[in-house]
């Protein structure tokens, strides 16, 4: 039967329904501040955001967005490729290219249909495209959509990667390669100088997400590949505006002129209305913020290490190092759920993920920290799941 397949979500569904417990789809009643809101009627901190620089309510960008609004009107009814392309479009692109040191650069409606449109245009019947196991469902759509076969590799594995680039043989030379700068759901980074340097030896082209690292990694807050210092060896960097832009859209930029040329072959860039001039206005405003402000990016990380370090301290099974990404793994559902709701009830909102969006068949409560966040109310945070372990919610491991 054509439903069956939803039966497990289905299920999952009614649990949550039994329990009174909303975290998918959570309905944002007010937004206070870039850190604060009223949510499905409780006033909560903000902590599963993505709000990354805490731009997204920056009185800066929103005054750019209302003049972009009295000036371009509401939207662009149309493709890039029809009538959407607007003087904005070009400026955003000529200021993001400049941004990452390249000439050519492409800006989408989103984040996914950027990331998507680029790994289903690259490769083709015929060719390979190797993947992180762990990479993002825009990159596996855009792989599954360009016919090519498909190769993981075991996340952040470079010599995983290097065994499956020597099984291919000459065809590696033609092969394009898919990670992430930061993963969204452990927050690690990937090796990136272990990564170039396979590419180097055994040819083929990289494409690196940078969704949750640029604004967050480099000196520059390029991402994790000038923080590797890499940057010469990439050839594609894809990205969002959601995260450290507070914003909506997506981008790719390249050295390769070729990209102009590519530019008319991606079907979620042809067949897409274009984005709203609000949009590209306030994301041309963060990113001169970006660029002009490094200390947000030092509160950024305070505030990380900040949260890293107190869950740590408490016992919880976290990732590997710190970052604004901070998750907490469970491997039992509805003591996941419980722990959601409890979070709460307690005024804190994060984010619950569970497979097959997580990464293995664990629950997470994902956290992601903000520069807008205060100590204080990193503190709370921490109190919270230390109530949830005295509780018995979460229950840790004891050393020894």
């Amino acid at each position: 039967m054509l439903f069956e397949k939803f039966e497990y979500m289905a299920e999952f569904q009614a649990e949550l329904a039994a329990q009174d417990v909303v975290p998918f789809g959570a309905i944002t009643e007010k937004i206070l501040s870039a850190t604060e809101a009223v949510v499905s009627g409780r006033k909560v901190i903000l902590a599963g955001t993505n709000n990354y620089l805490g731009l997204s309510f920056d009185p800066r960008c929103i005054s750019a967005a209302r003049e972009a609004v009295g000036n371009w009107g509401t939207g662009t009814t149309g493709s890039r490729l029809a009538n959407g392309t607007f003087m904005e479009h070009h400026t955003l692109e000529r200021e993001l290219a400049g941004f990452y040191g390249v000439n050519h650069a492409i800006i989408f409606t989103t984040g996914f249909a950027a990331t998507m449109g680029m790994c289903a245009t690259l490769v083709g019947p015929g060719e390979v495209i190797l993947l992180d196991a762990d990479s993002h469902a825009s990159i596996y759509a855009g792989a599954q959509l360009s016919g090519a076969e498909i190769i993981r590799f075991k996340h952040n594995d470079p010599e995983d990667l290097a065994k499956r680039l020597r099984r291919l043989g000459e065809r590696s030379s033609q092969t394009l390669i898919v990670v992430e700068g930061i993963y969204s759901m452990l927050g690690d980074t990937a090796p990136l100088q272990e990564i170039t340097a396979l590419k180097r030896e055994y040819g083929g082209f990289l494409l690196v997400d940078e969704a949750h690292s640029m604004g967050v990694l480099g000196t520059h807050g390029r991402g994790a590949a000038e923080a590797a210092g890499v940057e010469s060896e990439i050839d594609f960097i894809a990205g969002t505006f959601s995260k450290s832009l507070g914003s909506t859209g997506g981008y790719c930029v390249s050295r390769h002129p070729e990209l102009e040329t590519i530019r008319y072959c991606i079907r979620s860039y042809i067949f897409t209305a274009s984005s709203s001039p609000m949009m590209v206005a306030s994301t041309r405003k963060a990113l001169q913020i970006l660029q002009s402000e490094p200390g947000l990016r030092r509160q950024l990380w305070d505030n990380a290490e900040r949260l890293y370090s107190g869950l740590q301290a408490l016992g919880l099974p976290i990732g590997p190092s710190p970052s604004p990404v901070v998750t907490v793994s469970l491997d039992d559902r509805a003591r996941a759920i419980n722990c959601w709701n409890a979070l709460m009830e307690a005024g804190i909102y994060v984010n619950l993920v569970v497979p097959p969006a997580s990464p293995s068949t664990n629950f997470l409560l994902r956290n992601s920290v903000s520069a807008a966040h205060s100590s204080t109310q990193i503190d709370a945070i921490i109190a919270t799941y230390a109530g949830l372990v005295d509780a018995g919610l979460i229950v840790v491991k004891q050393d020894g």
